[in-house]
């Protein structure tokens, strides 16, 4: 039987501590919501005066965000008085990184850094290791100071992992739909490299199809090492290196982009090498997240109906996030809030559209009544801030009535 206190033979807890129960309390005063449970309860339906709220059938927290949030506070009880850092950002949702911040736990790097880095760290410090994962370099100089490791990452970016170091070793590029700039890639592509292999990150269809299209005509490389040089590996070969890929992806993307970038990467192998070559040059995913996945079909059910707005809520940062929000926007005037001040009243909304910085909105509310209202959040969003969120409208209604 697993010891949940003892760290694994490579030295990382991996199982929390065994205190959950302990826990509980702080977590449910923290994040949990008496209102969300009841709308859940009446069939994800609320009336709000004229107003009719849909709330969508999967949102917020996930289990893996679960899981990180719980070992930070498994931690911090089972260690109330070591220094306790984070790599970065445990999540990315405002609310909750406050929150750590409040129980002592700093962060090492990102917007909540206080200045500590690695070169301030001992062996008698602990070091979370958050949902997004670690990059591999930054494990192995965690080992060398010798701090004790609590690894909170997610399951499905583990799933991930293992799956592009197997490229690797069997000779086959990684090509990763994802943000190459988000932490959950940058760790995934230190295992490729870890593993000796190459990878490339695309963001989109429209990048994907012209890595398709020079491995459809074998022309074009300088212009692409030149575009997509902070995505690609060190010493990246566009001819060499796209002769066998192994597709994977940010477990935050929109998934149904995701496996149509597979297919057309599969398609243009097969059209330069031949279908009989396609099975010894192309290696497909089965990476997508299932969180991800349902978080992503409910609002795509909510749109069958379109509501005459959607709200989403969650960080601004969040990818997952604003999938939900690309999602919606498509049929229906759509707004992205970080939190519940984003609602200032009314007539104003602070929130963040598909491009650009946060912006500040007039007239968003329709006067119209009844007026249908759709609401979702990002995996990072706690159950406390939808139900804020709807109180808020509730205020708003109230006040107009």
């Amino acid at each position: 039987m697993i010891d949940p206190a003892r760290p694994s033979a490579d030295g990382i807890v991996r199982h929390g501590f065994g205190l959950k129960s302990e826990v509980q309390g702080e977590l449910t005063a923290a994040y949990h919501s008496e209102l969300v449970s009841r709308i859940r309860e009446a069939g994800h339906r609320w009336q709000i005066g004229a107003i009719e709220l849909r709330l969508a059938k999967e949102f917020g927290f996930c289990y893996g965000v679960d899981k990180a949030i719980d070992f930070a506070y498994e931690t911090r009880r089972r260690f109330p008085d070591r220094r306790i850092f984070l790599t970065t950002e445990i999540i990315h949702n405002p609310r909750v990184n406050q929150r750590m911040l409040e129980m002592d736990i700093r962060f090492l790097a990102g917007r909540y850094a206080d200045g500590a880095s690695f070169d301030d760290l001992t062996a008698d410090d602990i070091v979370l290791l958050p949902a997004f994962g670690f990059e591999v370099a930054q494990l192995e100089r965690l080992r060398a100071i010798g701090c004790l490791l609590v690894d909170g990452t997610c399951g499905s970016v583990v799933h991930v992992w293992k799956r592009v170091e197997r490229y690797a070793r069997e000779g086959f590029t990684s090509l990763i739909h994802g943000k190459w700039r988000h932490e959950e890639t940058i760790a995934t592509v230190s295992h490729v490299t870890a593993q000796g292999g190459h990878y490339l990150v695309v963001f989109d269809r429209e990048e994907a199809e012209r890595v398709c299209e020079f491995i459809r005509s074998g022309r074009g490389a300088a212009g692409l090492a030149a575009d997509f040089r902070p995505a690609l590996s060190e010493g990246f070969d566009f001819e060499r290196h796209l002769k066998r890929i192994g597709v994977a992806n940010q477990t935050t993307m929109l998934s149904s982009e995701s496996l149509e970038i597979a297919r057309m990467i599969g398609a243009a192998l097969q059209e330069r090498w031949g279908a009989d070559q396609l099975k010894e040059r192309f290696r497909s995913f089965d990476t997508i997240c299932n969180a991800t996945q349902e978080r992503q079909d409910a609002v795509i059910e909510l749109m069958a109906d379109p509501p005459d707005l959607m709200l989403i809520v969650g960080g601004f940062n969040s990818s997952n996030t604003t999938h939900l929000r690309e999602i919606a926007e498509r049929h229906c005037p759509t707004y992205h809030i970080e939190e519940v001040d984003g609602l200032i009243s009314p007539t104003q909304i602070r929130h963040k559209p598909a491009a650009g910085e946060p912006l500040l909105s007039e007239d968003w509310l329709p006067t119209r009544r009844p007026l249908v209202i759709g609401l979702s959040a990002g995996a990072s969003t706690p159950n406390r801030v939808v139900g804020e969120v709807i109180e808020r409208l509730e205020a708003f209604e109230s006040r107009l009535g």
